[in-house]
């Protein structure tokens, strides 16, 4: 799981490369997605789109070949632990868990309201939103596999398989689509909307799948994915002691 992370980082960079080199040198192929059809013209952008909508669509299937970090909401990867676990225990979990991740979304939503902000002053414009889409959709693998912000400074997990907001990747990572109405834009930002509640929901109502103390499957001696073999030691960096969650 970890090689095939990688090499998907791997294309990532270099669609981002290859978008910034259009932004750079042809900026109007840029700024065409706005005028995107689905059922037009054969375009590198209906590749483009096909490859975003399609990682999302992977998330959506309920057997895709994902990491743990996503199949953990389902009920066919939960396993008890063999002791029962505190109910009370998990409750304070989730309380605590739920208060970080309105920490990252009110993070989240500060920094892209900049975004948004710029956008509508003019003083950036489709192009840029394009192109800060594609970088959200390169940096949301070097989270995963390399070093991510939110887990080290607001969330505090273990690792991406413990991550509470997991699926919220898709959601951040089209957040600038929402300031362009097109087709494009808006395909991509409400299909992630639909990955972030459907999680939320799960989240709710099936808690005991998300915390390791009553899910024994997203145990670090049960981790098949192996996905923090580069993140972990960068993470000893800057804390102290590994997180307790």
């Amino acid at each position: 799981m970890f090689i095939k992370y990688s090499i998907r980082l791997c294309l990532r960079v270099v669609i981002f490369l290859s978008v910034f080199y259009v932004y750079l040198f042809y900026r109007p192929l840029a700024e065409s997605f706005i005028d995107f059809k689905l059922f037009g013209p054969l375009t590198p952008l209906h590749l483009l789109w096909a490859v975003l909508m399609g990682g999302m669509l992977l998330h959506l299937l309920p057997k895709t070949r994902i990491t743990m970090s996503g199949r953990k909401r389902l009920a066919s990867t939960y396993q008890a632990p063999e002791q029962p676990y505190d109910r009370l225990e998990l409750l304070e979990y989730v309380q605590s868990m739920n208060m970080r991740a309105w920490r990252v979304m009110l993070c989240w939503l500060l920094l892209n309201s900049v975004v948004a902000a710029l956008y509508l002053l003019n003083v950036i414009g489709v192009a840029e939103i394009f192109l800060l889409t594609i970088f959200y959709f390169a940096s949301d693998l070097v989270c995963m596999l390399i070093f991510c912000p939110f887990q080290t400074l607001i969330m505090k997990n273990r690792c991406c398989v413990n991550c509470r907001v997991f699926d919220w990747g898709h959601f951040m990572m089209y957040t600038p689509m929402l300031l362009i109405k097109s087709f494009f834009s808006w395909s991509l930002f409400f299909t992630a909307c639909i990955l972030l509640i459907r999680w939320e929901f799960i989240y709710a109502r099936h808690p005991e799948r998300f915390w390791r103390g009553s899910n024994a499957t997203i145990r670090c001696e049960n981790c098949q994915d192996k996905i923090c073999q580069i993140k972990k030691p960068l993470r000893a960096v800057f804390t102290d002691k590994e997180a307790d969650n």
